[in-house]
């Protein structure tokens, strides 16, 4: 994979696929740049080696495609300098435009999602884009795992290379599967089964200890029969598999649990398999806290991703608090975290500084870290998109690297 040092970008139109999929207020504002300012080395870079650099992304919303224009006036602010919107990101008139863009200066095209061909991967869709650039830059780590014509596409017609976050990206979860400080702890919560089972799965093959959540502990005990007549909980093959004599795993010992429907002032504390048929589990329980904060105590290197409860609930926030507390607390450990709820769990108790390393990616990291190809990465690797591995990127970042920025809250891919 060619590094962004051996490339020649003066006065070379530089298409860069970034992820601006950021959260928006009420008014339509960006609320949280973290994606944003984690890509601005890059984008400096290119700019002062004389590219035109042409920015693309998607932005997703609870109603679907959103433009990019409130992001092009937030990157304008960060970078201190004027950042031409473009109104498609595709056609005759895109082109036009962007040849009337100086070296130097910065573009950011409309939402790639408003193109179906964009999701679909669609060969034609790919070959439009890739008219726009006379090479392509990916710094989009957190879009890797999707076969989009942007992120496996593109890459494929111009000369291509990888971008400084997505090495970072790349080389710090490396430090997690690839000869990591012992003893590795790893810390998996959130919801979605479907995700993190193969998360577990690979990645017990690897840690020392494996710490589950609240929500992903009890649909595994359910699987087991741990916990009876649980038909809210979707079977997952993956899960099923998850060997429960390990003594790797840890499973919550206790819970808070409440009503289904989470009412205000009824909540108790009692052992996953004493959840009755009206109940639900939303937080693991004190002394699971505890538990966790022993082993989490003698960690040299940590891995975290996916709250422990429903953290953003007072009621149910207190084992998500713990967990990040005695992470924070072990200075002598090299601590990585990632996913959209988890940076937001990490902000909301003011740990950001606590880490070494926080990922913008949700589901391209643990599609990483459970040993599956990125699509994007295959790309940029020339690989065919079926080939098992994932290339590793050997690309000097600047001294000092990226992750001494400041780190702000993530959000999840959509």
């Amino acid at each position: 994979m060619r590094t962004l040092s051996e490339g020649d970008f003066k006065n070379k139109k530089t298409l860069v696929r970034v992820d601006f999929n950021v959260a928006l207020g009420p008014k339509g504002e960006v609320v949280d740049d973290f994606r944003i300012v984690k890509t601005l080395p890059t984008i400096k870079f290119l700019a002062e080696s004389g590219a035109i650099v042409v920015l693309m992304s998607h932005l997703e919303t609870e109603d679907g495609p959103a433009s990019l224009r409130p992001v092009s006036r937030r990157l304008a602010e960060l970078l201190g300098r004027p950042v031409k919107f473009l109104s498609d990101c595709v056609g005759e008139k895109t082109r036009e435009e962007i040849s009337g863009v100086g070296a130097g200066e910065i573009i950011l095209l409309e939402n790639l999602r408003f193109h179906e061909g964009e999701k679909r991967n669609d060969a034609e869709f790919a070959a439009e884009l890739a008219k726009n650039g006379d090479c392509y830059v990916n710094e989009a780590f957190s879009c890797c795992h999707r076969a989009h014509a942007s992120i496996a596409g593109v890459p494929r017609l111009l000369p291509s290379y990888g971008g400084m976050l997505l090495a970072e990206e790349i080389g710090s979860l490396r430090k997690i599967v690839k000869n990591p400080a012992r003893p590795l702890v790893a810390i998996i919560g959130g919801v979605k089964m479907d995700t993190k089972a193969k998360v577990i799965g690979a990645i017990a093959a690897i840690a020392d200890h494996v710490l589950i959540g609240s929500k992903i502990g009890a649909e595994i005990l359910a699987h087991k029969q741990q916990i009876a007549g649980r038909e809210i909980f979707k079977f997952d093959s993956q899960a099923a598999e998850i060997d429960l004599t390990s003594p790797k795993i840890h499973l919550p010992i206790d819970a808070v649990m409440a009503l289904k429907d989470a009412s205000e002032g009824y909540s108790r504390i009692a052992g996953p398999g004493m959840m009755r048929g009206e109940e639900n589990i939303y937080d693991i329980g004190p002394e699971t806290a505890k538990f966790f904060a022993e082993i989490i105590k003698d960690a040299k290197t940590i891995f975290f991703n996916g709250p422990m409860g429903w953290f953003e609930r007072q009621e149910f926030s207190g084992g998500t608090r713990a967990v990040i507390e005695a992470i924070s607390r072990t200075h002598g450990a090299w601590r990585a975290a990632g996913g959209g709820q988890t940076l937001e769990a990490i902000a909301k108790f003011k740990a950001e500084e606590n880490f070494n390393f926080l990922s913008t990616g949700g589901g391209a990291m643990l599609e990483y870290l459970a040993g599956n190809v990125l699509p994007g990465i295959a790309a940029l690797e020339n690989l065919p998109s079926g080939k098992n591995e994932t290339p590793v990127i050997p690309m000097p970042l600047p001294a000092g690297g990226l992750s001494g920025d400041k780190k702000k809250n993530g959000r999840n891919e959509n």
